[in-house]
C-alpha cells in the first residue's frame, strides 16, 4: 500500500485550509478549540480526520442554504462592559439577527470557523490577538472575504495609518462610539444582505 493512500480518512491542515478556504494557521485554532478532530504524527504534524472537515462543510451548507437563514453578527471587544453597550445597540437591528459576541481576535476566529458572520463589529487594539491581525487573517481567507466590517478604536487616523491602515470597504467608527451611529451603519449592511436576497 502505498504512503498516499494509507491515510485516507485524514488530510493535512494545508490540505483543510484548501478544502476550507481558510489559512492553515485558522484550522490550527479550530482544532485547539476542538472544532476540527486531529491527531499528530510521531514528527508533530497534525492530521485532520476527513469526516471532522465534511461535518463543517455540511453544516457550512445547511446554514447558507434553502430558505431564509437568520442575519449573523460578530462582536469582537475586549472591554466587557463596552461589548454590552454594543450588543444592546445591535439590538435593534431586526428579529431576524443573531448576535454573537468574542474577547479577542483568537476567540473570533474560533466563532467564525463555527459560522461566518454577515457582519463583523470589531476594535483594534485588544489583548491576544488584535483586531489587525484578526482583519488581515480574514482579508486572506476565501470563505471570510465577503464579510462587512466595522471598526471601532479611539485611535487617530494618523495612528491606524501607521499600523498598515485598514482593509478596503472597512467601515471606521470612532470611540466613543455613539450607539445610534453604530446602529445605522449595521443597519445600513443589513439592508444590502436583505437587498441581495438573503
Amino acid at each position: 500500500m502505498t504512503a498516499t493512500n494509507a491515510m485516507p480518512d485524514t488530510l493535512t491542515t494545508r490540505q483543510t485550509a484548501k478544502l476550507l478556504g481558510a489559512s492553515v494557521r485558522t484550522i490550527q485554532l479550530w482544532v485547539e478549540a476542538g472544532r476540527l478532530k486531529a491527531w499528530k504524527t510521531p514528527g508533530g504534524h497534525r492530521r485532520i480526520l476527513r469526516t471532522s472537515v465534511e461535518e463543517m462543510l455540511a453544516n457550512r451548507q445547511r446554514m447558507s442554504g434553502g430558505g431564509s437563514r437568520e442575519y449573523e453578527v460578530l462582536v469582537v471587544e475586549g472591554d466587557p462592559t463596552q461589548r454590552t453597550v454594543l450588543e444592546k445597540a445591535l439590538r435593534g437591528l431586526g428579529p431576524d439577527t443573531n448576535l454573537r459576541t468574542s474577547a479577542d481576535g483568537y476567540e473570533a476566529l474560533i466563532r467564525i470557523g463555527e459560522k461566518c458572520p454577515d457582519l463583523l463589529v470589531t476594535d483594534l487594539v485588544m489583548s491576544g490577538m488584535d483586531g489587525y491581525r484578526l482583519l488581515t487573517t480574514l482579508a486572506r481567507e476565501a470563505s471570510t472575504r465577503a464579510v462587512r466590517i466595522v471598526v471601532l478604536t479611539a485611535l487617530s487616523p494618523e495612528a491606524v495609518a501607521a499600523q498598515g491602515g485598514l482593509p478596503n470597504g472597512v467601515m471606521l467608527l470612532h470611540k466613543p462610539v455613539r450607539p445610534a451611529a453604530l446602529l445605522s451603519a449595521a443597519k445600513a449592511c443589513y439592508e444590502d444582505w436583505h437587498f441581495a436576497g438573503h
